[in-house]
């Protein structure tokens, strides 16, 4: 049962070079989760970094949360599809033009390596609060109304899925289609602390609120034996 659930665990390598990746990486080989590329360790180890886990047997979602002008998103997205990813995301509020854009170049380019990477968008950051939303951000409908019109943007747009909180994950999944993929942050564990989360819940939760896909850091990354934290993940 665990190697087919960690086929749902996104494991964010959030760290400062290909060495702490690598160790990381060869902990985990075998266990059927994707790695999580972030701007962390993309700033350290460029796109080589992206090869090399791919080589390692794993599949690899870049998490750079593109958000530009439609042109100099879908020109970059098509070199980051070049570079072997199986899923890569774009901010929602970048707009309709700039997803739509996006999801076509990634349609385009994986076409012709025969492989089409998943392109999802971010709703709203794990991170932020309910008051920090209204707050800071001067956005007046809730939270939650904003990221299902967000999802549904990006389901128009053209793109995969979406990146959310799993407190949002069954209102996403009530407005819209049944493959449509939920990737969701902020996951954490009854035995982990949440850290700089606000939105969180465990693996179980999440799976059942709807979430496709759950990205986990810290608990599994920071733990002295990584593998057997993400075997952990299910026993709570």
């Amino acid at each position: 049962m665990g190697r087919n659930l960690n086929k749902r665990i996104m494991v964010a390598l959030d760290v400062k070079g290909r060495e702490d990746a690598l160790v990381l990486a060869n902990a985990l080989q075998g266990s059927g989760c994707w790695l999580k590329v972030g701007m962390e360790l993309y700033a350290y180890a460029g796109p080589a970094m992206i090869r090399e886990l791919r080589a390692l047997g794993f599949p690899i979602f870049l998490d750079l949360k593109l958000h530009d002008i439609p042109t100099t998103v879908e020109r970059a997205i098509r070199g980051f599809v070049q570079a072997g990813v199986d899923m890569i995301n774009v901010h929602c509020s970048g707009g309709y033009e700039m997803m739509a854009r996006a999801a076509s170049a990634v349609r385009e380019e994986g076409d012709k390596l025969q492989v089409v990477p998943k392109v999802i968008g971010v709703t709203v950051l794990t991170s932020m609060s309910e008051h920090q939303f209204k707050e800071e951000m001067g956005v007046q409908r809730k939270l939650q109304e904003h990221v299902v019109a967000l999802a549904r943007l990006a389901e128009k747009a053209g793109l995969d899925g979406v990146v959310a909180s799993a407190q949002e994950a069954s209102e996403i999944r009530r407005n819209t289609a049944q493959d449509f993929l939920i990737v969701t942050p902020g996951i954490r564990p009854a035995w982990s602390e949440a850290d700089d989360q606000m939105r969180v819940l465990t693996p179980h939760e999440a799976l059942a609120a709807g979430s496709s896909y759950l990205v986990v850091g810290r608990p599994i990354t920071r733990a002295e034996n990584p593998r057997e934290a993400l075997e952990r993940l299910w026993l709570t």
